[in-house]
C-alpha cells in the first residue's frame, strides 16, 4: 500500500511528458500550464503531494481571487499558512510576483508615450490594479511633456484618498515640472469616477493654472481597465 501510495504521489516516476522540467525543456515554457510554471518556482511538495498538486491547490485557494491573479493579493504571513508553504518558498512567491510586476513595467516605459493615456495607465496598471486600497501617484513632467520622475502622494482607503493639492505642487515645484498627470486605482476595479474624484480633479486643474504647472490628465486604473479625464473631455 505504501508503495502505491508512493508512486502516486513522486514527480519523477510520472512519465515524461507529465514532469514540469522536462516538459519545458521539449516543449516551452509556454507548454506548461499555470499550476505547472508555478510547480517549477516552489520545486518541490510534500510528503503527500507533488510540486504541481501544492501549486494547483495555492491558485484555487478559498478567499482569494482564482488563479495567478490571486497571487498578488497574498502577504508573507499568508502564504507561510499555506499547507506546504515555509518561509524559503513564501519568499521565493513573493519575488516571482515582483518580479513580473516589474517586468510588465519596464515593458511598458519603453512603450511609455505621455501624450496617449492608454500607454500611461498600461505603465501604471500592474503596479496599482491589485492594492485593496487607494493610492494616488503623480507623474511629473518638463516642458517638453517628457517624464521626471513619479511619486506617490496619497494611500488612502478600500473607496478614497486623499490628494491634497498643497502636497502635490510643492513636490511638483521642487522637481522642476511643468505639467503633472494624476494616476490613482480603483479596488473594486470599476474606473468610474467619483464625484469626489471629479471635485478634487477640478481643484488640481485650478490650483495648477494659478502656479503655471498644467494638470494634463487623471487616469483611474481599473481592474485591467481604466478612465482617462482628458479623453472623457473632463478637463
Amino acid at each position: 500500500m505504501k508503495e502505491e501510495y508512493k508512486e502516486y504521489l513522486t514527480t519523477k516516476e510520472l512519465p515524461e511528458s507529465e514532469r514540469p522540467y522536462e516538459k519545458c525543456e521539449r516543449f516551452g515554457a509556454s507548454a506548461l500550464s499555470d499550476a505547472e510554471l508555478l510547480a517549477v518556482i516552489i520545486r518541490s511538495g510534500t510528503k503527500h503531494e507533488r510540486a504541481s498538486e501544492l501549486a494547483a491547490r495555492i491558485l484555487a485557494l478559498p478567499g482569494t481571487r482564482p488563479g495567478l491573479k490571486g497571487l498578488n493579493y497574498l502577504s508573507l504571513k499568508e502564504l507561510r499558512k499555506i499547507r506546504g508553504i515555509g518561509r524559503v518558498k513564501a519568499i521565493q512567491l513573493l519575488c516571482v510576483v515582483e518580479l513580473a510586476r516589474r517586468m510588465a513595467q519596464a515593458k511598458g516605459e519603453e512603450l511609455l508615450k505621455l501624450s496617449a493615456p492608454e500607454t500611461v495607465a498600461g505603465y501604471y496598471m500592474e503596479q496599482l490594479r491589485h492594492l485593496t486600497r487607494e493610492e494616488s501617484v503623480v507623474l511629473f513632467l518638463d516642458a517638453r511633456n517628457r517624464r521626471i520622475s513619479d511619486q506617490v502622494i496619497a494611500t488612502g482607503t478600500v473607496n478614497a484618498s486623499i490628494m491634497a493639492p498643497r502636497e502635490i505642487f510643492l513636490a511638483a515645484l521642487e522637481q522642476g515640472a511643468v505639467g503633472i498627470i494624476l494616476i490613482h486605482n480603483h479596488p473594486s476595479g470599476d474606473p468610474e469616477p467619483s464625484k469626489e474624484d471629479i471635485a478634487v480633479t477640478s481643484r488640481i486643474r485650478d490650483a495648477g493654472n494659478l502656479i503655471g504647472i498644467r494638470l494634463m490628465d487623471h487616469i483611474i486604473i481599473g481592474d485591467n481597465t481604466y478612465m482617462s479625464f482628458k479623453e472623457e473631455g473632463l478637463l
